[in-house]
């Protein structure tokens, strides 16, 4: 049995070693049909979420934040893997033959890990702005280092991945292809630099990237939560304050669900690698529903967005504008409301004040999407007459 504690791209090891090479276990066919449908609808899902994410933001001038061209970024990732890789692995870990040709499987691993990479620096980067934003406020932020990051993020991820197109390759077995890793010091069962390249992994997609999260986030939640007020407030001081805080509470969200969903993943590797769990019945299945809960990843921020986002949500609304639900209508009216209340211009708020703290002036745009949103809210509130879809 390998010893390694994981690995994300050896699709040859998504399953036991012995069970793989010796008796290969094939489930029913109704138990593919579960398996095949779930991820039928994961793919479905985050292709259609994250490619309206990409357009919300790309497609309207007002929606061209900092945080929401990482959000851009990270959708990117999300729509890669669940393109180039999800389908192909998910296939060959259902009927345990690999039939799309040596080129792609080194192609498919090489996508696995430079997503999962782009995937939690880009969170990483989002909590570097947030931290910079907040707790250093004074500072400027220019939307060209954005670009900047963004490449620097696929360069290292390319880099972290850059490995699987060298050593992936497809193995004949028993009438069957599987891909898998041929490194220079043997197959990935016996491999130590296997063991080693997945040693980094672990640490660079998921253990350091947490625990810098959790630190980080705790820090902007004291800041944010824990600060007292000097003095009071104006009207757009206090929105902005509550905009920040709606910002921070969905990517906590969205961490926390990326947290969960690998959390299974990253846990069987280890114990296959201290117990003998592989030989346990119904294996494959229990690797399957930890495989679909890793990959479901890429589905949730979408939904995350347009669940605790007031302008993401209405770009969604916009997407589905011929949905005839009631809850969509109802966001529809509202929306025409808003556009009858607020002419085009007046939704980007930009103010100068003085930070309390620092007593020093400086200008106000970011965030102000939210803010605005939350006065329009109230207004719509206070003036409760509906317009006709």
């Amino acid at each position: 049995m390998n010893s390694s504690p994981e690995n994300f791209a050896d699709t040859a090891q998504l399953l036991p070693n012995e069970t793989f090479y010796e008796d290969p276990y094939m489930m029913p066919w109704w138990s593919q049909l579960i398996f095949l449908t779930a991820f039928v609808i994961l793919i479905t899902v985050a292709l259609g979420g994250n490619l309206i994410v990409i357009w919300i933001v790309m497609a309207h001038k007002r929606m061209r934040t900092v945080t929401n061209y990482f959000l851009v970024n990270l959708a990117v990732a999300d729509t890669l893997i669940s393109l180039l890789n999800t389908p192909f692995i998910s296939v060959f870990l259902l009927y345990q033959n690999w039939w799309f040709g040596d080129l792609w499987c080194k192609f498919a691993n090489f996508v696995a890990i430079c997503t999962v990479s782009a995937s939690v620096l880009t969170l990483m980067a989002i909590a570097i702005d947030r931290y910079m934003a907040i707790i250093h406020p004074l500072r400027p932020r220019v939307t060209g280092r954005v670009i900047v990051a963004i490449i620097v993020i696929w360069i290292a991820s390319t880099v972290l991945s850059f490995p699987n197109l060298i050593y992936s390759t497809t193995v004949n077995f028993n009438y069957t292809e599987i891909c898998t890793f041929e490194w220079p010091d043997g197959n990935s069962t016996n491999s130590r630099i296997d063991f080693w390249y997945n040693i980094i992994i672990l640490l660079a997609t998921y253990l350091i990237p947490m625990a810098t999260l959790t630190v980080t986030y705790t820090r902007i939640g004291v800041e944010l939560w824990g600060q007292q007020t000097i003095g009071e407030n104006t009207p757009v001081q206090f929105e902005r304050m509550k905009s920040k805080r709606r910002v921070v509470k969905m990517m906590v969200m969205v961490i926390i669900i990326f947290g969960i969903c690998w959390l299974p993943y990253h846990l069987y590797f280890v114990l296959v690698s201290t117990t003998n769990i592989t030989r346990m019945k119904y294996i494959q299945e229990f690797y399957l529903v930890i495989y679909w809960l890793a990959m479901s990843n890429s589905m949730y921020n979408p939904i995350i967005y347009c669940w605790m986002n007031a302008k993401f949500r209405q770009g969604f609304v916009r997407a589905f504008c011929c949905c005839p639900c009631a809850p969509c209508k109802r966001i529809r009216t509202k929306m025409y409301h808003v556009r009858a209340l607020y002419p085009a211009g007046q939704f980007t708020m930009s103010e100068k004040f003085y930070h309390r703290n620092g007593s020093s002036m400086h200008t106000v745009t970011e965030d102000m999407d939210d803010t605005s949103s939350s006065l329009v809210r109230k207004s719509i509130k206070h003036n409760p007459h509906k317009l006709v879809d």
